[in-house]
């Protein structure tokens, strides 16, 4: 029998924050009527928080924490580079699926500066693919 190596599961006091933002924002959305589909797809190069359905559309979303605003918060920290990684991850995605692929697409993004859901902003359609 082969022994695979031992994998530290220990997350991060930031990675723990990030996850409960993206529950929170999961949550939310799905209050709203959105069908959750999958959450931290994964890909070289990029990443998407959660990929949902709202109506007939596809819809990417980036869910960012922020609680310091020292570096313009957290809508200021899904810049040009950050946009372009979704993106691929979304390309990835429907190229996986190509049957979704047919649907409208969107990319949203939901603002958390806490852990508390009435903090919460969501933004539908705050970028486009290029």
């Amino acid at each position: 029998m082969k022994r695979m190596p031992h994998q530290d599961t220990t997350l991060t006091p930031k990675q723990v924050a990030g996850n409960a933002a993206e529950a929170l924002a999961s949550a939310h959305l799905e209050q709203a009527g959105l069908r959750i589909l999958l959450r931290n797809y994964r890909v070289r190069g990029g990443e998407i928080d959660c990929i949902a359905l709202d109506g007939q559309t596809l819809v990417f979303v980036e869910v960012r924490l922020r609680r310091n605003a020292r570096f313009g918060g957290a809508a200021a920290s899904i810049d040009h580079r950050k946009q372009q990684r979704i993106i691929h991850a979304a390309r990835c995605y429907l190229l996986r699926y190509p049957r979704q692929a047919e649907r409208p697409c969107r990319f949203d993004c939901v603002l958390l500066d806490s852990l508390d859901a009435n903090q919460l902003e969501w933004i539908k359609d705050a970028f486009q693919a290029d």
